[in-house]
């Protein structure tokens, strides 16, 4: 007997089901990285997350004989469709067996929930921010998660989702390359040596963590003005800059963030971090008493790095920014000493000049996540 409960996130049994659910879902798998619990519970506490402030989501999970066999989240993200004047609603947080009926039952419920707002189509897997990660993944299974910056999900995700008659709407690439091939293009050292000589725009070099943090207001500013042409931008509130600036500056090392300033705006920026996954997967979801501990020592063995958020506004494109901050962060991971490989994760297939810049570097597409779309 299939059944789809409506989680009450006041519940704290219904709460834990749903976010204790993957757990079950990919228990053995060894790709698979688990979210740290206390940013897998913010997503269901309305006074927390700050995108509970302006937009609805609704959680649900399917149950077949007392058990728990899948879930989804399903948004109405309210500036996203106010500022492209759309009337869509996105499906996110979506895991299941591999069991069609209870597929088709909580996309349903998805449709119904988003049907009754008005909305007229449902995209996803698609979060509540930027760093919640995009699509399905279908190419790369083989492939470690590259900690929670990527979603990780079984090859049959994609039969069971496309079943439901959905249908593309943008991929998302990563690419692997080994540190020793992540060489910079003569033409790009030349580019960026002249934007250097011009003295237009500088790579600031941090000190310390302290004096990162220094800059973390400016470097959330150009973030959100950053992306204004992408696909998924939408303006974000002040609370939400401020909450994904301190997950990265969490995380961050100074010497692997890299800036751009003209003046002392901040123009540019490139984030890189070590890639923690195995840390994340010996903690299983918690920091205490010891998660926190081996992940920051983890950063010091770690032998692979993660680029994953690049950007440049939209006023200093084409005129050697891009160049300047793949010059900048091409020394500094030949200069640690430290990783043998890179991988640059999600790059929309829109954005054409980052595809273009990614084979330049010699990038070799590893893994796609799938964003989907369908009519309500």
């Amino acid at each position: 007997m299939l059944s789809i409960e409506k989680v009450n996130t006041d519940n704290k049994k219904q709460v834990k089901r749903f976010v204790e659910l993957p757990y079950r879902i990919y228990a053995g798998c060894v790709q698979w990285v688990p979210p740290l619990n206390i940013d897998a519970y913010n997503q269901l506490n309305r006074k927390k997350h700050p995108f509970h402030e302006h937009s609805d989501v609704e959680f649900f999970l399917a149950v077949r004989d007392s058990s728990d066999i899948g879930r989804i989240a399903v948004i109405e993200n309210k500036p996203f469709n106010n500022y492209h004047h759309t009337r869509k609603a996105d499906f996110y947080l979506f895991e299941c067996e591999n069991d069609k009926e209870a597929a088709a039952a909580l996309f349903n419920v998805a449709a119904d929930w988003a049907k009754k707002r008005g909305l007229d189509t449902i995209v996803g897997p698609k979060g509540m921010g930027p760093l919640d990660g995009y699509g399905i993944l279908t190419l790369g299974h083989v492939h470690r998660q590259t900690m929670t910056m990527l979603n990780y999900n079984h090859a049959y995700y994609q039969q069971l989702v496309e079943a439901q008659g959905f249908e593309k709407e943008v991929d998302f690439v990563s690419c692997y390359l080994p540190v020793d091939k992540f060489k910079i293009p003569e033409r790009v050292e030349k580019i960026a040596e002249r934007v250097i000589q011009r003295g237009h725009l500088e790579v600031k070099k941090f000190k310390n963590k302290k004096e990162l943090l220094s800059w973390a207001d400016r470097i959330g500013i150009a973030y959100n003005n950053a992306f204004v042409n992408n696909w998924e931008y939408y303006p974000l509130t002040q609370r939400e800059i401020d909450f994904v600036v301190q997950n990265i500056m969490t995380i961050a090392d100074y010497r692997l963030i890299k800036i751009i300033t003209h003046g002392e705006d901040v123009v540019g920026f490139l984030f890189a971090f070590h890639d923690v996954s195995a840390a994340l997967q010996r903690a299983k979801g918690g920091l205490f008493p010891l998660g926190l501990f081996d992940i920051l020592s983890e950063m010091r063995r770690a032998n692979t790095v993660a680029v994953n958020g690049m950007g440049i506004l939209p006023h200093y494109q084409g005129h050697g920014g891009n160049a300047l901050l793949y010059y900048a962060m091409g020394k500094t991971l030949l200069e640690f000493q430290q990783f043998v490989h890179v991988e640059m994760t999600q790059v929309a297939e829109t954005t054409e000049q980052m595809r273009a810049d990614l084979k330049n570097l010699n990038g070799i597409e590893y893994k796609n996540h799938r964003v989907y779309r369908r009519k309500i």
